[in-house]
């Protein structure tokens, strides 16, 4: 687990492996029953913290203007992640599945009791970070963000999201 500041707020990030209760998951998230609220990413789809901090900033800057388009901050985080504007193909895409063994959890401004409870509501071995980039399935990244071999020529699949990310809203 580690945390970042971002926008005079923090952000907890766990990575996992092995977790063999997404499906347990994904039903408390969508039922709203999920205790302490989190966001939970498919880790395989993140070869990098920043495109994640990036989406963390959009959805806090969303919050602040009371303008999410999702119903929450954690969703919000999700959504933004996913460069697409379609909430639904967003959700799925780089949310969780009930099959999912790779997961990024994400929680704001969480309390060491919430980071307990997150960390124990997750069957799953935590790793570092550090994990992301050699764990990454860089095919699907690449498909899922249409992202050109002459991009990828010029910057880092990281930097190919993070522009994503930053420009959905024009687009």
């Amino acid at each position: 687990m580690k945390v970042f500041d971002v926008e005079a707020h923090s952000l907890c990030l766990f990575l996992f492996t092995g977790v063999t209760n997404s499906k347990e998951l994904l039903e408390l998230m969508q039922s709203g029953k999920l205790e302490p609220e989190a966001a939970f990413l498919n880790a395989s789809l993140i070869p990098d913290v920043f495109p994640v901090l990036a989406a963390a900033h959009k959805a806090l800057l969303s919050k602040a203007r009371e303008s999410l388009t999702t119903r929450t901050l954690h969703s919000e985080l999700v959504y933004n992640y996913s460069g697409s504007k379609h909430i639904t193909e967003s959700l799925k895409r780089c949310g969780i599945s009930d099959s999912c063994t790779y997961i990024l959890a994400a929680c704001f401004d969480a309390s060491v009791n919430e980071i307990k409870a997150i960390q124990d509501l997750i069957k799953g071995k935590e790793i570092g970070l550090e994990e992301l980039a050699g764990r990454a399935n860089q095919s699907q990244i690449i498909k899922h963000y249409k992202i050109s071999s002459l991009e990828l020529g010029l910057g880092s699949l990281a930097d190919a999201i993070t522009c994503r990310i930053a420009a959905r809203d024009a687009l």
